[in-house]
């Protein structure tokens, strides 16, 4: 077992969650309060980092309503994972990156993401192939997980092509486990809006770990997803929501209802 899915598992288990909250921390919808902070995203990621820690297994910045913010939004991104990484280093961490280039770019990319920033793992775009994608893949000590089947309603214009008698998403997945898995430091991410689909790709990969979006705002089914998707340890699932938890009300309680929604089904 890889150092950082480790440290994923036991969290999963001292936690009792497979909650991954999403710092989708756009700028312009953060609360008012923290709009006239030197660091507003960061201080509206503490924040919700506080109120929700309790009940998550892992969280997820989208790198994009960072980047967006110049080099300020990538100080709050800093200062963002230097707190995890000091005040909840059990807490597993993914860059949602969708990084894919050449091996040569995407080295700088490795030490960017896993090395400057500190995350345990990033997504990746596999379309340009493992050759490609080695500079992560030999991280054996992080965790690379692969767009297969996303969320969003057009996934399928290219990712339903078939290949022969398969579809792209599946030869992804199937890839993916058989060959580019090697040092059990992949996953794959496949959407809660879909489950059929994700009950094909949990019968292909066995008990690989999926990264799941589109519960909450887009309005995947939590039972149907556990249903489908856990593996012959009531695992191997990271169920990530981000809108319908950072700009709520009460952080905590949506956390800790949603955590406890995905355990009833467990």
């Amino acid at each position: 077992m890889n150092p950082s899915f480790e440290k994923l598992t036991q969290r999963m288990n001292q936690a009792n969650s497979l909650l991954c909250v999403g710092l989708d921390s756009t700028i312009e919808k953060i609360p008012a309060r923290f709009q006239n902070e030197p660091t507003p995203q960061f201080a509206f990621n503490r924040w919700v980092i506080e109120q929700t820690h309790l009940y998550v297994c892992a969280y997820k910045p989208n790198l994009a309503f960072y980047e967006a913010r110049g080099d300020q939004g990538w100080r709050e991104l800093k200062q963002t994972m230097d707190y995890l990484r000091d005040q909840y280093p059990d807490i597993f961490t993914i860059a949602d990156a969708k990084r894919a280039d050449i091996g040569s770019t995407n080295a700088g990319y490795v030490t960017a993401i896993f090395d400057w920033l500190g995350f345990d793992a990033v997504t990746l775009n596999p379309y340009l192939g493992k050759e490609a994608l080695l500079p992560f893949l030999e991280r054996t000590d992080k965790t690379n997980i692969l767009l297969c089947r996303t969320s969003n309603p057009g996934a399928g214009e290219f990712q339903d092509l078939r290949i022969g008698e398969k579809t792209l998403w599946q030869v992804v997945a199937e890839r993916v486990c058989t060959e580019w898995n090697t040092a059990s430091n992949c996953m794959l991410v496949v959407g809660a809006t879909y489950p059929a689909e994700l009950k094909q790709v949990r019968a292909m990969v066995g008990e690989m770990t999926l990264l799941v979006p589109g519960i909450g705002t887009q309005g995947g089914d939590v039972e149907l997803v556990l249903k489908v998707g856990l593996n012959e340890n009531k695992q191997g699932l990271i169920l990530n929501a981000s809108r319908s938890i950072i700009f709520a009300a009460n952080p905590s309680i949506e956390a800790q209802n949603l955590r406890d929604e995905i355990n009833q089904y467990r």
